[in-house]
């Protein structure tokens, strides 16, 4: 087990009950303590600004999220340039910062709100546009039964790819044609649903009552399917 892994859940002394399901990063270590799926987790850490300053210097750019919220909202990217660093929140770019000036203007993004660290995956793209997938599942019954698997392609200028953010909505056939190959659709779909399977079980073990969630799903350049985030108030 790597070791941010293990730091990572033995930050946590004890599961959170289900009134705070909320939480992606409950669900995070949740779903990192199950070998099966952690190596389809990117590298992830609570937000402090020794840990970004960790993050950037081992990977160069990260997305930064608060750890209760949805729609995109709140999220940014920071990467390390040749001139300072660089900010994205939505439409706007912050270039050249020093570390203060960064962590700076994160405070006032933030506003106290907690935030968790991810490494930034460089996703298989159309046009030069990020898609990622979102797949739903339903507890119906003793199983879990799918609801959707489809494509959510940036709006162009933008890395998040939410459609209320002015994402596009393909399916997940037409995604992974433009963005990989043809050949691997019935493949990476296949092996979404698997994953979604798996974590579906490990998360109800856990927070029993959860009937609806909603999977965050990128496949990077490679080919390698990386779980985001998991909601249960999917939109």
């Amino acid at each position: 087990m790597p070791e941010w892994v293990q730091a990572a859940i033995q930050g946590v002394t004890a599961l959170p009950k289900r009134r705070q399901l909320a939480s992606k990063w409950a669900k995070t270590i949740v779903l990192l303590s199950d070998r099966r799926v952690a190596g389809h987790i990117p590298e992830s850490r609570l937000y402090t600004t020794q840990n970004l300053l960790v993050m950037l210097n081992k990977y160069g750019s990260v997305v930064m999220k608060p750890i209760v919220g949805a729609g995109g909202h709140g999220v940014i990217k920071v990467n390390r340039g040749a001139n300072g660093y660089n900010l994205y929140h939505y439409s706007r770019v912050h270039a050249g910062l020093s570390y203060k000036g960064l962590t700076r203007l994160i405070g006032k993004i933030r506003k106290r709100r907690r935030y968790m660290i991810q490494r930034t995956i460089h996703m298989a793209t159309i046009s030069g546009r990020p898609i990622d997938y979102r797949v739903k599942v339903q507890k119906i019954g003793h199983n879990w039964h799918f609801r959707a698997l489809v494509g959510r392609l940036a709006k162009p200028g933008l890395f998040v790819t939410n459609l209320c953010r002015g994402g596009t909505q393909l399916t997940a056939a037409q995604g992974i044609a433009r963005s990989l190959s043809p050949k691997l659709v019935r493949h990476k779909k296949n092996e979404m649903k698997e994953l979604t399977r798996s974590c579906s079980k490990i998360l109800e073990s856990k927070f029993p009552g959860i009937s609806l969630l909603g999977y965050d799903y990128g496949i990077d350049r490679s080919g390698h399917i990386w779980i985001f985030e998991v909601n249960t108030r999917p939109q």
